[in-house]
């Protein structure tokens, strides 16, 4: 089976910039797997996921070199409007995603499946599903610019939800989102995770990283520094000391716990008992 996502020898910079933003990234996400991206900032981690969408090249206008296929396909060979058909993106700032051409936010939920030219009963069907996925079943009537922040973020991802996509590319998808939303949030992810849907994820909470994906990319200065399931790269100490590392894993180290450190609770409870 095709790689849902395959990056070869990578490299992007911006319009009338010198430096890449992406140095030579070698990546291959397979079909239905959770990967983490973390680095400091600058790294090039929402780029990355930029260049994935295609909107490093198509939106920004940037210079791509080396070759990036999307389940399958190329994606100098399809539009973006295309892939989000079948890929989602979310944005840290949900302001930037949301139409502002729909004055209630489950009309602003089917903006998306309308204008791919799906049934009423299924866009309507659509709707109300990923409300509910998102807790946003409730304020359905009210305007979008109503909504606080976090209530946006979710909306943003009920949208990308009510297209059904294979595979959804987030930038930091809780960094509008007090303790309960960003565990709600994580839920939903972890149900389509299960649900075959492939995610990658570039996110600065590191123990929801190391606890709920199958593999990490750590990234510096436009390059991967780190690959591997969240025990072996967490346990990096090149990674500890550029991108960070989970809360135990920084406890552990404080305490004088020998490596392998512990990347979850449930490590560093054995480890305690070790």
């Amino acid at each position: 089976m095709t790689p849902a996502l395959l990056m070869e020898g990578v490299r992007f910079r911006y319009p009338e910039t010198t430096p890449y933003v992406l140095d030579g990234i070698d990546l291959t996400v397979a079909r239905g797997e959770w990967l983490g991206v973390v680095g400091p900032t600058n790294a090039g981690k929402s780029t990355l996921c930029y260049a994935a969408m295609g909107l490093a090249t198509e939106f920004f206008n940037g210079a791509l070199t080396g070759r990036i296929t999307v389940l399958g396909t190329d994606i100098r060979k399809e539009k973006v409007i295309e892939r989000s058909r079948r890929v989602g993106m979310l944005f840290q700032n949900p302001f930037t995603q949301i139409s502002g051409a729909r004055e209630r936010v489950d009309e602003e939920v089917a903006f998306g499946p309308e204008n791919h030219g799906l049934a009423p009963e299924l866009v309507a069907e659509r709707v109300k599903e990923s409300l509910e996925r998102v807790g946003l079943s409730g304020v359905a009537e009210r305007h979008p610019l109503d909504l606080s922040g976090g209530q946006l973020q979710r909306l943003a991802l009920a949208s990308l939800l009510a297209m059904h996509p294979q595979m959804l590319l987030l930038d930091e998808p809780t960094s509008q989102l007090d303790p309960v939303g960003t565990r709600d949030l994580f839920g939903v992810l972890n149900h389509l995770h299960q649900g075959g849907v492939t995610i990658v994820m570039v996110e600065q909470k590191l123990d929801a990283v190391a606890e709920l994906c199958d593999r990490v990319v750590a990234m510096a200065a436009g390059r991967v520094i780190g690959i591997g399931q969240p025990e072996a790269v967490f346990n990096d100490i090149a990674v500890q000391d550029s991108a960070g590392a989970p809360s135990y894993t920084r406890l552990a180290r404080t305490v004088g716990v020998k490596p392998p450190w512990p990347v979850t609770f449930d490590a560093a409870v054995r480890a305690l008992h070790a």
